[in-house]
């Protein structure tokens, strides 16, 4: 089984695995100057298009089984098939892919620590971006539900106090300091969650080592509790998540809608 961050150098030597399947979960708002350029083979995972509920009220709204499976056959991917993610930022919508694999049964995927600038700046093999279409894969899609919270969760859980809720937000943003990116959203935070902003836990575009992480999340008591990550949409969250992944082991979940649903609460 593969571990959850992989080296721009273990790629490179692992590129030619016939079994290995590379996606790249660039969104095309976070691309740079770079974005009709790709690592050699790499076939293009789209969040916002292909793997999100489209018919949702809510950004990134995860897919049904049924899309999920379907557009993951369309890239050719098997249920054998070792995936390995990355993003044009560095660390930013691979982590969601990785959890999103992770929560539909599939556990042989990585995220490419550093993701493409970290690859370039190497030096390593890349190429121009070209539509493609590939031989159908098998993969099937095996949904464990209790890795999806939906709001009625999060609401219950203000009384049963049972899941921290986990907000990777900027400081700022939880704090009601700055407004909200989406301007129709009014500020604050879901009552008695806490404030981990991704940033805290990535150096250098890359994940902190493992003795920083544990760093980070020795400030909350953390560790046999059960978390729910939370965000503005649902992507950033799954940063936090993988990066308390490394250091050690609990029940993990992210609340789907996020700060954008929570925030249209009338209440």
């Amino acid at each position: 089984m593969i571990s959850p961050i992989v080296s721009s150098g273990w790629l490179n030597e692992n590129l030619d695995n016939p079994d290995l399947i590379l996606l790249d979960a660039s969104q095309p708002s976070n691309t740079t100057d770079d974005k009709h350029e790709q690592i050699r083979g790499a076939r293009v995972f789209d969040i916002k298009n292909n793997f999100s509920d489209k018919s949702s009220n809510f950004p990134n709204t995860f897919p049904s089984e049924e899309q999920f499976e379907n557009e993951c056959q369309k890239l050719g991917i098997h249920g054998s098939s070792i995936i390995v993610v990355y993003d044009s930022k560095g660390i930013y919508t691979s982590p969601r892919v990785w959890w999103m694999f992770k929560t539909m049964g599939h556990n042989n995927i990585a995220v490419l620590d550093g993701g493409f600038p970290d690859w370039k700046s190497k030096g390593f093999q890349t190429e121009n971006r070209v539509e493609k279409k590939y031989t159908e894969g098998d993969f099937i899609a095996k949904l464990i539900p209790n890795r999806v919270r939906r709001i009625d969760f999060i609401k219950e859980n203000l009384n049963k106090n049972e899941s921290v809720v986990v907000d990777a937000r900027s400081s700022d943003r939880f704090n009601s300091l700055v407004p909200e990116p989406r301007v129709e959203l009014r500020r604050g935070n879901i009552p008695n969650s806490i404030n981990i902003p991704f940033q805290d836990v990535l150096k250098n575009r890359l994940f902190k080592s493992k003795e920083e992480l544990k760093a980070v999340f020795s400030k909350e008591d953390l560790v046999n509790k059960r978390l729910v990550f939370s965000c503005g949409s649902g992507i950033t969250a799954c940063i936090v998540l993988l990066a308390t992944d490394l250091v050690f082991e609990a029940d993990k979940s992210v609340y789907d809608g996020s700060w954008t649903e929570w925030a249209q609460l009338e209440d």
